[in-house]
């Protein structure tokens, strides 16, 4: 069971600028290993931000932390929201549960589980086993499970990755157009520039392990659509930064 005592969570203000986390100096060690050193960030309601970084850097273990997963840790994390929905990287569906069935773990209303499907295209599968979903369908459903709730936070670690890009893209823009309409802040794990980028107001890059941030990019500008001409620029930009610093 997660302990959440290193957690303060308060009730804050409605505003767009009030920061919901505070990060503070979190380190990380297993053993002599240190995977996460002396990282801090702030992320304001109604934000999103991306850990970028490469494979095995200790971003998972970062994410796991600010979601109460881990708590033997060094540091601080100052949450002020109650409601956090958590998008794994495999589905991790009960296999003999159907889809409305695996929902009702975390939420008995149907009505409010029916909107969420029809919302990501799943309410035709509403009967299906995982067994017979597509790996994409299983990763939705993955994502339905932490929007039910209808979180203030949500924590998406990496849950794109073993996905075609096609399908990949289409859950990003249902992803985009939930949080227009729930307005939930959000931080994503990946290594995928282009995730950074359609999910994120503002990207971190994180260094390889002991990880720590190495440079703050603010992309809040730049449009959401992988056919821009300036997407593409800025993307190209990150990419030669990860070349000089992940591989350089």
């Amino acid at each position: 069971m997660a302990n959440f005592d290193k957690i303060n969570r308060k009730t804050l203000v409605n505003t767009r600028n009030t920061v919901i986390l505070n990060v503070k100096s979190i380190s990380k060690s297993y053993g002599k290993l240190k995977v996460i050193e002396d990282i801090s960030f702030d992320l304001s309601r109604g934000e999103s931000i991306a850990l970028l970084g490469p494979s095995g850097c200790g971003k998972t273990t970062l994410i796991r932390i600010i979601a109460g997963l881990i708590d033997d840790y060094e540091g601080a994390i100052e949450c002020k929201v109650q409601k956090i929905g958590y998008v794994f990287q495999e589905p991790r569906l009960i296999p003999w549960k159907t889809v409305i069935d695996n929902l009702k773990f975390v939420e008995e209303n149907e009505e409010r589980i029916f909107k969420t499907l029809e919302a990501l295209k799943l309410k035709d599968f509403a009967n299906f086993k995982p067994s017979k979903l597509s790996g994409g369908m299983r990763q939705r459903v993955n994502l339905a499970r932490a929007l039910i709730i209808e979180p203030e936070l949500l924590l998406l670690d990496e849950p794109f990755a073993s996905l075609d890009v096609h399908l990949k893209v289409s859950i990003i823009s249902d992803i985009i157009e939930r949080r227009k309409d729930m307005n939930f802040s959000m931080i994503v794990v990946t290594h995928d520039v282009r995730e950074a980028l359609l999910l994120s107001d503002k990207i971190y890059m994180l260094s390889d392990k002991p990880s720590s941030i190495i440079e703050e990019i603010d992309v809040s500008n730049v449009p959401k659509d992988i056919s821009n001409p300036e997407f593409h620029k800025v993307e190209s930009q990150i990419l030669s930064k990860i070349l000089g610093r992940w591989i350089g």
